[in-house]
């Protein structure tokens, strides 16, 4: 039961929580974006609403309402709502909370909502612990998480549960965030204003995240409060937030990135795919953005010496010791000098002619060998140092040849010269294709 001295507790709390948890919506209409998750018509509003919500999994960056949303849903709904927390709970925790619950439900015939934050920090023991109960419905479960459910989260609550993926909030939503944090008794409470400047910076400066916006005005806010009471004496003006401010709040901007999920692997695609659509720009920008967030510049590296073959070839071979080159320069140099050495290996495959052909005829003959028939070595390609090898057709050897080459059969019967491999028509491997074709033909 809620008591006086709980209450004065409970607002002491609030008001010095900071801004982003003071401001954390209560209600629907109050919650910003997300329209195809929470949106008029949607299925989660619709089960919000009419109170009938069965386990879900929110999925999304941070700062996007994950938690809000399940803190709406607690002052939405008649069921218990009850966490457990997935940094430092234990199975023995998820266990009492489900007889607990059960024990509602059957006496009192109350339902119990589960907030399990983070879930994917859960080990595989403590998700298999909530199956059960997730799926007889004794509690209904909300799961909290910034990392692929699909891979973090044991795919048997996967079925049980629906996943909702909230993205990141637009430059609109996260303005309207700022004029509500502006005119609130739980924010700002009209005290300030903000520059035009300084609002798109702030907008900027958050990439999509509610909580680092808010964060950013109460820090910026801050600034701007005069040191002294007698610098603001008898003065009923609005303070100004500038530019400057919200500047020096944030001192440096760090973009959301992961080493093992998949912000990292999308940033890696990109830049891979710059650099194969020979785009400059766009391969630096994605380099920066990993050196940034101290990415391992040997997993860099690597993915470069990967598409100096993959996506290079023999149109340039020089990609490839330029690349080598780069990686013994991260093993050798480190942060932060690498990062040229990483810049430049980039850029070179960007700008290098393309071709897939080596890549591309491996896969052909791998896709043969698999599904092709047995095909025996033509007897003039054996090794002849056995018994029985002067029964062999005789093997010409191309050095006798005043051209270096004889016209000779190499492949198994069945299969004829360029099955496998067909040049590009640029760089070095199509003149040297040319050139080979000019030099090996019969006189």
């Amino acid at each position: 039961m809620d008591t006086l001295f709980s209450s004065a507790q409970r607002s002491i709390k609030i008001n010095n929580a900071p801004m982003a948890v003071r401001m954390r919506p209560t209600t629907l209409d109050e919650f910003a974006g997300q329209t195809a998750a929470v949106g008029p018509n949607s299925w989660l509003r619709r089960a919000i609403e009419h109170d009938v919500v069965s386990s879900i999994i929110l999925y999304g960056p941070a700062g996007t309402g994950k938690t809000t949303l399940a803190r709406i849903i607690a002052n939405s709904t008649n069921a218990e709502f009850v966490e457990v927390s997935a940094i430092t709970g234990t199975v023995k925790d998820v266990r009492r909370e489900i007889e607990g619950a059960e024990s509602r439900l059957l006496t009192a015939g109350r339902r119990t909502i589960l907030f399990v934050d983070e879930i994917h920090r859960f080990n595989r023991s403590q998700q298999d612990a909530l199956l059960h109960a997730v799926e007889d419905r004794t509690v209904v479960l909300i799961g909290a998480t910034t990392e692929n459910p699909y891979f973090e989260v044991n795919q048997a609550l996967i079925s049980r549960s629906r996943v909702v993926e909230l993205t990141a909030l637009s430059d609109e939503d996260i303005s309207a965030i700022i004029n509500r944090a502006l005119t609130s008794a739980h924010g700002l409470d009209g005290a300030f204003t903000l520059t035009d400047e300084a609002r798109a910076e702030i907008v900027l400066l958050s990439g999509g995240d509610a909580r680092c916006a808010l964060t950013t005005l109460e820090l910026a806010s801050q600034l701007a409060t005069p040191l002294t009471s007698d610098e603001s004496a008898g003065s009923t003006d609005q303070l100004v937030i500038t530019q400057k401010h919200v500047v020096d709040a944030t001192p440096h901007r760090g973009l959301p990135y992961d080493k093992s999920g998949d912000m990292h692997y999308d940033i890696i695609s990109a830049f891979i795919k710059s650099m194969r659509g020979s785009d400059p720009d766009a391969t630096l920008y994605w380099l920066a953005r990993m050196i940034d967030a101290g990415e391992d510049p040997k997993f860099i590296a690597r993915r470069i010496m990967i598409a100096a073959s993959e996506d290079i070839g023999n149109a340039d071979p020089q990609a490839l010791l330029v690349a080598e080159a780069a990686f013994k320069a991260t093993e050798v140099i480190g942060y932060p000098e690498c990062r040229i050495n990483l810049a430049q290996a980039a850029v070179y495959n960007a700008l290098a002619p393309k071709s897939n052909a080596s890549y591309a005829g491996l896969n052909a003959a791998m896709t043969e060998i698999h599904t092709g028939p047995l095909r025996e070595v033509p007897s003039h390609l054996r090794n002849r140092h056995r018994p029985g090898a002067e029964e062999y057709q005789d093997y010409l050897y191309p050095h006798d040849s005043a051209k270096g080459w004889v016209s000779q059969q190499y492949l198994p019967d069945g299969l004829s010269r360029g099955v496998f491999f067909t040049p590009s028509e640029r760089g070095w491997e199509a003149w040297r294709y040319e050139a080979a074709n000019r030099d090996h033909m019969d006189v």
